[in-house]
């Protein structure tokens, strides 16, 4: 065949394999991108001709269509050895520009064979899907084996040991970011004048920003990387709780408070899975036990900061009437501190390499591996070993269709950006549910669910118990007094606690005093004077008052029930708040004192389920703790007092962590490390769904009966362990 006719059957060739590669693009990224391949195949059947009359060897470059579409594979070289040309040197004619078409092996003009040359690779870019997924779950399994074994070689030393710390500052901001709201809201009410369904609602809606932010992050960061990931979701909390310590409104506080908890929300999936990764097989169970010892440090830090910030009132100041930062501001105000410590901490540290070889980056994981075991042999005192491992597993990748034109617009490459990672993402967490991990992820689901359902409804009706036991001893010292007569009488002493029924005042003062949880039934008020007063619960039920003066007072109208004005007048009545109820200083103190206690309780707990682990088994550990969580359960009916409260909620937070910390032990073992934070991300935010559900029902209860919540709670525990011992136990297995 002459020169003309080999070009020819070559064009042809090439032309039917770019049409070819189209279609299969369209099937495989969509159609969208697809038609960004049709008319790159036009643009190349414009242009093939040319370039198949070139005779040098240069590498075939195509050249971007108008609208920008090109097919890029991002992987690096993913032979057996896991060779990579990240580090090692290469010529400037094998580097790869935005632009370029990298799908189509070079075409070698004027050699024969060219046809079987470009249906070869065609064959061997485009391989049918499920021998692709065979091929990489293959090397998943040879990286695993071959993981564990570099992790044993670099060991266990200062290199983990920096690690916990820093990835437990993030775990602490989470546990201080459930305590917050809980604490600033006796305060805060008073500055924003909430009401009951407005406190309810900041009081969830942390759980809600943990909920997104949880299944957002933890998708992301099986994509993007764990410390990037990481990093972008603490710095989200961090700013949004900075500028809730000085936002006044309600609306703007929930907003910041709900995007704050997004932000902090990724702390957990990605924080175990994460530090998991540094870990060696026999000592993965029990050191992320000691990490979960940093989210009781979160309480206790919480709690102390409360006790010694909100009730001093006088760390505040104002500028004039619209703005005001008080105490319980400067408290939010330095809950935000862990995250900013632990941003900055991070900034120090590595990505996983793990997350690199799965993304087929063997230098850089390399270059980490080798870092982690120079970092711990100087520390033993063996500085002069020697990094043995020369090559590492790596994943497979699948070549991505990217569409980046030169001529669009930032705003339009960015949009593309974010929705392929969207789709990303999105078919990643849909691999979590393949029928492969379908058993696990129901079962998961189930364990996650009911412990999370009693502990949130459990930990959060004791403290609501506490106040209405409080409540109920204060009004049974409350004081009666029945038609008494009073005639030209100053009060200047604080009133409280009292019930006054079918009284006369005649000509009295009431000047510069308090009353709380006053009550004036059928009384007769004449020619009295109210001056300076500042109450809460107090109430004027069927009285009379006849030429009497309120001056500078917060007695409005709605405090009098049922009364007579005759006469009387109303001036500079007082601004801001109105409260049925105000919390003393005695009383927020008990408060932090208690939530202190139950945090603290939890440490006995940390330290047996670190120190049994991975002796006993996470699926035991798991079952054990929840069993007796729940007999635990049954002692709530004793619970009739303040005191026998606060041991029984100490009880059960120091038994139930244990099993806290054999589910995060075996959400980590149980997927893929390229679903881990997937599918811990997931089950982390059906933790905060199930948490809301459970604090809505229980609290419902209080005051009304023992008996619901304990039946919940303890058959909600009882499910839990029983679908534990159905899970598979991961002990001693290498990590997936």
């Amino acid at each position: 065949m002459d020169d003309d006719g080999r070009y020819r059957d070559s064009r042809s060739d090439f032309i039917r394999g770019a049409k070819d590669i189209a279609k299969v693009a369209k099937k495989q990224v969509g159609k969208k991108v697809g038609r960004g391949m049709d008319k790159m195949t036009d643009e190349y059947t414009k242009r093939s001709y040319k370039r198949f009359e070139e005779e040098d060897d240069d590498d075939y470059a195509g050249v971007p269509s108008n609208d920008g579409g090109y097919y890029r594979n991002d992987s690096r070289a993913n032979d057996d050895e896991g060779h990579s040309d990240s580090t090692e040197g290469h010529d400037e004619d094998d580097e790869i520009y935005e632009g370029e078409y990298q799908g189509i092996p070079r075409a070698e003009s004027g050699k024969a064979g060219s046809m079987d040359g470009v249906a070869a690779a065609q064959a061997q870019q485009f391989r049918d899907l499920s021998a692709y997924e065979g091929e990489r779950r293959k090397d998943q399994e040879e990286l695993a084996q071959q993981y564990e074994t570099i992790l044993q070689e670099c060991g266990h030393g200062k290199f983990q040991w920096t690690l916990y710390f820093v990835l437990g500052l993030a775990l602490m901001a989470d546990g201080v970011e459930i305590f917050v709201v809980g604490f600033v809201l006796p305060s805060a009410e008073k500055d924003m004048c909430l009401s009951e369904p407005n406190k309810g609602m900041l009081g969830l809606i942390v759980y809600l920003g943990m909920m997104v932010g949880a299944f957002v992050w933890g998708g992301l960061a099986d994509r993007i990387g764990r410390r990037q990931t990481l990093l972008i979701s603490l710095s989200i909390n961090s700013v949004f709780a900075f500028f809730s310590s000085f936002v006044q409104g309600y609306s703007s506080f929930l907003f910041c408070r709900l995007a704050s908890g997004v932000g902090i929300g990724g702390s957990i999936p990605i924080v175990f899975s994460y530090y998991s990764e540094f870990l060696a097989q026999e000592k993965r169970g029990e050191h992320l036990s000691w990490l979960c010892m940093f989210w009781m440090i979160g309480g206790i830090y919480a709690s102390a900061m409360a006790w010694a910030i909100i009730p001093h009132y006088g760390w505040s100041f104002q500028m004039g009437s619209a703005y005001q930062f008080h105490s319980w501001r400067v408290f939010v105000l330095v809950c935000a501190f862990p995250s900013v410590a632990a941003i900055s901490a991070l900034t120090t540290m590595p990505e996983s390499p793990r997350f690199y070889l799965e993304n087929g980056k063997h230098d850089e994981a390399w270059m980490i591996l080798k870092q982690v075991h120079d970092t711990n042999m100087r520390a033993k005192g063996y500085p002069e070993r020697v990094f043995s491992v020369t090559t590492i597993k790596t994943v497979k990748q699948m070549d991505e269709l990217v569409n980046m034109g030169d001529g669009a617009a930032w705003h339009e490459k960015w949009r593309i950006k974010l929705t392929s990672l969207f789709h990303q993402v999105w078919s990643n967490f849909q691999t979590v549910f393949s029928p492969e991990y379908r058993r696990t992820t129901y079962m998961m689901m189930a364990v996650w669910f009911s412990m999370s359902f009693s502990y949130y409804g459990l930990t959060v009706w004791f403290p609501d118990m506490i106040k209405y036991l409080q409540k109920q001893e204060y009004s049974s010292r409350t004081k009666v007094f029945v038609k008494e007569k009073v005639e030209h009488v100053t009060f200047n002493f604080t009133l409280e606690n009292q019930v006054h029924r079918q009284g006369e005042y005649f000509n009295d003062k009431f000047m510069n005093l308090k009353m709380k949880s006053m009550v004036f039934e059928d009384s007769l008020f004449e020619e009295c004077y109210f001056e300076d007063i500042t109450s809460s619960n107090t109430f004027f039920k069927n009285c009379t008052f006849i030429a009497t003066l309120f001056y500078n007072t917060d007695l409005f109208k709605y405090r009098l029930i049922n009364c007579k004005l005759i006469n009387s007048t109303f001036l500079h009545n007082k601004e801001g708040c109105l409260l049925s109820d105000i919390s003393d200083e005695n009383n927020a103190y008990m408060v932090y004192f208690v939530s202190f206690l139950g945090t603290l309780a939890v440490l006995p707990g940390n330290i047996v389920s670190a120190l049994l682990m991975d002796k006993i088994g996470r699926l035991r550990m798991l079952a054990g703790s929840s069993v007796i969580s729940c007999i635990s359960c049954f002692f709530l009916s004793f619970g009739n007092s303040e005191s026998a409260m606060i041991a029984l909620l100490c009880l059960f937070g120091g038994i139930s962590i244990a099993s806290w910390n054999a589910l995060d032990v075996l959400t980590v073992e149980l997927y893929p490390s390229d679903k881990r934070t997937t599918a811990f991300g997931f089950l982390n935010a059906l933790c905060k769904l199930a948490a809301v559900l459970g604090i809505s029902i229980f609290t419902s209860f209080v005051g009304i009966t023992k008996a619901v919540p304990i039946l919940f709670a303890s058959g909600a525990l009882a499910a839990g362990s029983f679908l534990a011992l159905k899970l598979p136990e991961t002990r001693g297995q290498v990590l997936q």
